[in-house]
């Protein structure tokens, strides 16, 4: 029980080391590596050799799947180019495989020095994250040595060696082992350098490790085709179009492991290396074998799997992509650029308020109020984003960001509702009853609106570029707004008194009106704020005086 246990222990370590250099990498390089997949899709062969580079740095096909699947799923590059990635990924994985073959454990000691002294000192900065991947790395090689001192004496036992031995009778059940340990594992990187050291170690026959490693690259694929189960149906096309690429894979390279073994083997007598290379070659021959088909693949997963109508596919979340979460400070960039996008329908909204009041158009009211539904998924879509984001591996200022952006975001949801009730008012106690406002009181209103729509873009500008002056600007508006909207109660008020028929009419309409669009514009002063406490250039303060204690 215990070397089962030690066992069990040295693959989860292999596992964890494997996801440190995975997440390390991707923070420190993630938004390069994108920009890099981004601006090789000129042809499929530069497309497979950035796979290649960008999967031998984050050791993870998957990962390189979910990065060039929110490619396709932004519009930004098509299906064939992302397939043609996914072949260059594969064989990425392949080589780090080979790499790590190799007896490196006498690194092992310096790496997880070296990271954990750059990690305890400077955490917050790319030196602390550099130091994660070295940790990573060194709890990689020192997991593979402990996985072949753990089997040593596992192999004594007449158990296990029945155990192991009935794996050897059915090839299809070797591949789905290896496809279920590579699913559970969330690494088929990790499993492949599994299978390796337990035969190097005569755990298991040569012929059941290939068939194990077949299963470990479907399994990859599979993983990618669950992780993006919930994504649009453009983002499934990339993980889907890839799984039937390793299953004609498999499907071919399967009854070939006979011959790998008689004519591979005199020239490997190494059992480790009879292993990772075959994992290399099985990739090599379906990626450069099947490229050519990446179109073919393509038509057929589309065919399959169509895509919804334009009109439905519009209102999909463009910007908050799954695969940047792993890299924190890209993750922060996709949920600004989807509240900028929630910002674009509130002003919508907003916008369409003065034609409705000026035309008493009860069906552009109507479908102003149902973008309120849209401001409210975005809201709840980007603070469930949001939430996902690690926000240990958040630096200060991006954690800063991350506040402002939930800040924000409520804001933008708060208006849209604000809205939707102003609309209703109007349709209730204006449009129906066939009233109108005086002309002096429509004026006031445009003039508000006017306002309202200014401070509205210019609260926009400063969320997005976190301009102090701007958010002062913003600030001394807020201000001004309220003079005004006390101004024209007050004018409001007079022109009930000299009894003014339209006013007495459109009365509580005209002061429920007003007073929404200063709450309205509260909410868009609201983000200064966070801005100019950053900046420091804010008073502790707002009371111009302190209150007398006579007073209170």
């Amino acid at each position: 029980m215990k070397h089962l246990l030690n066992l069990l222990a040295a693959v989860a370590l292999l596992v964890w080391g494997t996801h440190l250099v995975r997440t390390g990498i991707l923070r420190v390089f993630g938004a390069n590596l994108r920009e890099l997949l981004a601006r090789s899709m000129g042809n499929r062969f530069t497309a497979a050799l950035s796979g290649i580079g960008v999967t031998a740095l984050v050791q993870s096909s998957t990962a390189t799947a979910l990065m060039t699947s929110s490619f396709v799923g932004q519009g930004l590059i098509s299906l064939p180019s992302a397939l043609a990635v996914m072949r260059g990924a594969d064989i990425g994985t392949a080589i780090m495989a080979v790499l790590f073959s190799f007896d490196l454990s006498w690194l092992s000691p310096l790496f997880i020095f070296v990271g954990v002294v750059l990690f305890l000192s400077r955490q917050d900065d790319t030196a602390g994250r550099v130091g994660r991947v070295l940790i990573g790395l060194g709890l990689m090689l020192l997991a593979l040595r402990l996985v072949v001192d753990a089997t040593e004496p596992l192999l004594a036992s007449p158990s296990v060696r029945a155990l192991l031995s009935s794996l050897g009778s059915d090839v299809l059940l070797e591949i789905t082992v290896g496809a279920t340990l590579a699913v559970l594992s969330y690494s088929s990187l990790a499993v492949v350098l599994l299978i390796a050291a337990l035969a190097a170690s005569t755990a298991i026959p040569l012929d059941v490790a290939l068939g194990l490693v077949l299963g470990a690259n479907l399994g990859s694929g599979l993983l990618a085709v669950l992780t993006t189960l919930k994504s649009p149906v453009e983002v499934r096309h990339v993980s889907v179009g890839n799984l039937v690429f390793k299953l004609m894979g498999v499907l071919l390279v399967a009854p070939l492991i006979g011959l790998w073994l008689k004519y591979a083997k005199p020239w490997l007598p190494d059992l480790t290396s009879l292993v990772v290379l075959f994992h290399l070659a099985f990739n090599i021959v379906i990626s450069v074998g099947f490229i050519g088909l990446t179109n073919l693949v393509g038509k057929w997963v589309k065919k399959l799997m169509p895509a919804p109508a334009e009109a439905h596919a519009q209102m999909r979340l463009q910007h908050l992509d799954p695969s940047a979460l792993s890299t924190p400070s890209l993750a922060i960039s996709c949920a600004a650029r989807e509240a900028m996008r929630q910002a674009d329908v509130v002003e919508t909204m907003l916008s369409g308020v003065l034609p409705v009041i000026l035309n008493n158009d009860l069906r552009l009211s109507h479908d102003l109020r149902k973008m309120d539904d849209t401001v409210d998924e975005l809201y709840s879509a980007i603070k469930y984003y949001l939430t996902k984001i690690s926000r240990e591996a958040l630096t200060q200022e991006e954690s800063q960001r991350w506040t402002d952006i939930i800040s924000f975001t409520i804001n933008m949801e708060q208006i849209g509702d604000i809205v939707e009730r102003v609309l209703l008012d109007v349709e209730d106690k204006k449009i129906k009853p066939g009233r109108r406002f005086s002309e002096a009181g429509m004026a006031e209103i445009v003039e508000l609106h006017e306002r309202l729509i200014a401070n509205l873009r210019l609260g926009m500008s400063v969320f997005l570029n976190a301009n102090v002056r701007d958010a002062q600007k913003l600030l001394e508006e807020k201000a001004r707004f309220r003079d005004l909207e006390r101004t024209y109660a007050s004018n409001h008020l007079g022109r009930l008194s000299a009894n003014t028929l339209q006013s007495q009419e459109t009365s509580s309409l005209h002061i429920d009106l007003i007073s929404e669009l200063k709450r309205i514009n509260s909410h868009i002063c609201s983000i200064a704020y966070p801005i100019l406490d950053s900046a420091g250039a804010l008073a502790p303060n707002r009371l111009r005086t302190p209150v007398l204690p006579g007073k209170l």
